[in-house]
């Protein structure tokens, strides 16, 4: 950055004078975290986006960590990146936006501008106020608070890494990025294939010229030229061994995240729309990826180094010997490249028999309770059954397949290790070709470590089938289209709850009758909205376009006036809170729970959640309080309680808006009673909007939308809808009315089914 840059992101004479004062004390904030977020939101700001510091989760005493303000930057779209600068390299910045320079104390100052000539750079405090001027710092002063850390931020230039289709070309630019360390590797492995070529020479040199001369001082020149090889090969062997494992645990790293990131980035109608069984078995072949990355693809690399320094020497010491290790080497590539394409096709078959075994799994897992409630257990066995069939039946016929090209290079791979010696015996006994007896054990010495990278590379090939068949299982599942660019791109509105529907028709992917059919309402911020409707009606379908689930939609959609499809999903989101008829509670504490999506809360925010839910007498009366542990599917509490805990964890954030969906209606009448008598206080300073079958709970609701097979057919409180609307009218009786001959009891049938009707 130059002067001229710094003076347009605030006003700072002391930038573009000369002879300004530097300054002895760089500017440094009394609040280390709240000094490192303001510069980050500040420098953000320069590019056009303000961050919600809602969004920067830290737990509480947890310290602005450079990896977590970048994260919190890239959430927002923008490109961020936690570097280490020396002076040198800070004096030749010249980009025009703010650099945030975390201090070592743990605060942050602004670089706004720098000086070459004078070797100063101007910082700004971020509390500063924004007309005050930049200091001009030395070398000197900011070395003692300054250890090197900057975070650089800017905008994102096109499709990023994290957006590119996952595929060959992806993986093969990731370990690209690792050129540094693989150019090491390769130097210590050129290296030691020199090395390598010690021993067998001096073998050599031992058998044709020590033994025949019976010289004792070569003898010893030759041990101790061993011994400094041994020596060297060591050390590099270690250093080389070091750097692979690195180079593979950032591969296994890179490639975890950004399967992970790309997960979490999919859509919810991908997985509405897909087992999961079939999700996780196709991910899960990630492992075959990183295997093949860490181990065998990088063991055949370092190979061909060795092969590419020994090959010379073989030919030096016998051309036709070399000339028959190549041509057998060729002929094992040849068998194994004709047996690929039925290779690939009997993988194939064994991908999609495990990946219909992966699918009875894990269902049968997800669902044990209804496995075991309804005695399912014979029926799940027959069908595993037939399923470990397939996937054997499979599995044996591409074993057989491949068992033939073993077999056939089995001969080649013979005369490579043990013909070849015969036939250079026969050369050096009758004199043809010049081998002489050392030359010809330091060939074998030799040979196989040249032989091994061909057939290795041909072996290469075959795995890399299985591999291909691995990438594409994870693509088929991470490159479907995600919500990355939604959710981190659009509109950053403050949300206060107004709501409007105009003229929206939406239709489920693959069906013809749409689910919404040009609905038209709205309602002021602070409403409570009931949503009624027999089934199929259209009221979770409102409730998952107000969430920004489905965008696809004709029409328009307003939180606030502004249009959803414009407004930054993540941000939208954050904004809701949702409760669902079966919701999913971690594993972890009722604390943990409640606090999921904001860890930098403390317990008293807990509290005042479970407090307003309902929640907090019965998570008092528990032998542990908040403490208590919540086992996986929730055993240890009620359908009522896990409902409470579910409505605090959507409180936590204190959102504009409330989704209950059915939030009630698997509630027990005591826990209902409950939760609805709670409504009008979680409804203060709140939007609500409520779906649910039983209209005695939407009584209190300052407006309800009645839907039918997608449309509108009345908007109205209570009163008036049971005077106007038929539908609803028919729902309220039905719910309502009192059966006739109550208090006689009905004669007692048999089950139809055992009585056969």
């Amino acid at each position: 950055m130059n002067q001229n840059d710094a003076s347009k992101t605030a006003p700072q004479p002391a930038a573009n004078d000369p002879g300004a004062p530097i300054s002895h004390d760089p500017p440094i904030s009394h609040d280390p975290i709240d000094s490192r977020v303001r510069a980050v939101m500040a420098a953000a700001r320069h590019h056009g986006v303000d961050l919600d510091r809602a969004d920067l989760r830290l737990a509480p005493g947890e310290p602005a960590s450079p990896a977590r303000l970048s994260g919190w930057v890239r959430e927002s779209g923008l490109w961020a990146r936690a570097v280490r600068l020396n002076w040198r390299q800070l004096l030749g910045i010249h980009a025009g936006a703010p650099v945030v320079l975390l201090l070592q104390d743990g605060s942050a100052a602004l670089l706004l501008g720098v000086n070459a000539g004078r070797g100063v750079v101007f910082l700004k405090d971020p509390h500063a106020a924004p007309g005050d001027e930049a200091v001009p710092v030395d070398e000197l002063r900011l070395a003692q608070v300054w250890s090197g850390e900057a975070l650089l931020i800017r905008r994102a230039r096109g499709a990023g890494e994290a957006e590119a289709p996952f595929s060959f070309g992806w993986i093969a630019a990731m370990v690209l990025r690792e050129r540094a360390a693989l150019r090491d590797i390769g130097i210590a492995s050129i290296a030691l294939s020199i090395l390598t070529i010690i021993p067998p020479l001096l073998v050599m040199v031992v058998i044709d010229r020590v033994l025949q001369h019976r010289s004792m001082s070569t003898l010893i020149l030759l041990s101790t030229i061993l011994l400094v090889g041994v020596a060297y090969e060591t050390v590099l062997g270690y250093a080389r061994r070091e750097l692979t494992q690195v180079v593979a645990a950032r591969l296994d790293a890179k490639l975890n995240l950004h399967l992970f990131n790309r997960v979490l980035a999919l859509p919810l109608d991908y997985y509405e729309r897909s087992t999961a069984g079939e999700i996780t078995y196709r991910i899960s072949q990630i492992w075959k990826i990183r295997d093949f990355l860490t181990g065998k693809l990088l063991s055949t690399f370092l190979d061909f180094f060795t092969m590419a320094v020994l090959l010379p020497f073989l030919f030096y010491m016998s051309a036709a010997l070399s000339w028959m290790v190549l041509a057998a080497s060729g002929l094992i590539a040849l068998v194994i490249f004709a047996f690929l394409p039925p290779m690939r096709r009997a993988v194939a078959r064994v991908v999609a028999a495990e990946t219909a075994k992966s699918t009875v799994l894990i269902e049968s897992v997800h669902g044990i309770r209804t496995v075991k409630s309804l005695a399912m257990e014979p029926v799940q066995k027959d069908i595993w059954d037939l399923r470990v069939a397939d996937a054997g039946q499979a599995r044996l016929a591409a074993g057989r397949l491949a068992n033939w090209p073993a077999t056939i290079v089995t001969p080649l791979e013979g005369f490579i290790q043990r013909g070849v010696l015969l036939v250079g015996a026969y050369m050096a006994l009758t004199g043809v070709g010049g081998v002489q007896v050392g030359a010809l054990i330091a060939f074998m010495m030799l040979g196989m470590r040249v032989a091994q990278p061909l057939i290795g590379l041909a072996r290469l090939i075959e795995d890399l089938e299985q591999v291909r068949a691995a990438v594409n299982d994870v693509a088929s599942v991470i490159n479907n289209p995600n919500e990355t660019r939604a959710a981190t791109s659009g509109l950053r509105p403050k949300f206060a709850g107004a709501i409007s529907f105009e003229n929206l028709t939406f239709s489920y992917p693959g069906t013809k009758a749409p689910a919404l059919d040009r609905v038209s309402f709205s309602i002021p911020p602070g409403t409570m909205l009931g949503l009624v409707g027999r089934s199929g009606s259209g009221k979770s379908t409102i409730t998952r376009l107000l969430q920004g689930i489905n965008r696809e939609y004709d029409g328009f959609l307003k939180i606030d006036g502004a249009e959803l499809r414009e407004i930054n999903l993540m941000h939208l989101r954050r904004g809701f809170g949702v409760v669902l008829q079966d919701n999913f509670l971690f594993r972890g504490t009722i604390r943990d729970n409640i606090l999921a999506g904001r860890p930098g809360l403390t317990l008293e925010d807990a509290v005042r959640a479970a407090r307003l839910a309902g929640a907090e007498e019965f998570i008092e009366r528990m032998p542990q309080g908040y403490e208590t542990f919540i086992q996986e599917g929730s055993p240890n509490l009620s359908g009522g309680q896990k409902q409470r805990l579910a409505i605090a964890r959507a409180l936590i954030n204190d959102p504009r808006i409330l989704i209950l969906d059915e939030a009630t209606s698997a509630l027990d009448p005591e826990s209902e009673a409950l939760v609805n008598a709670n409504l009008q206080r979680i409804a203060r300073g709140r939007t609500m909007v409520i779906v649910s079958h039983r209209l005695s709970s939407l009584t209190e609701c300052d407006m309800t939308v009645v839907l039918d097979k997608g449309c509108v057919m009345d908007v109205g409180p209570h009163r008036e809808l049971v005077e106007r609307c038929p539908i609803y009218r028919q729902l309220w009786l039905q719910q309502n009315r009192h059966m006739e001959g109550q208090g006689q009891r009905p004669a007692i049938l048999g089950p139809a089914l055992a009585q056969g009707d």
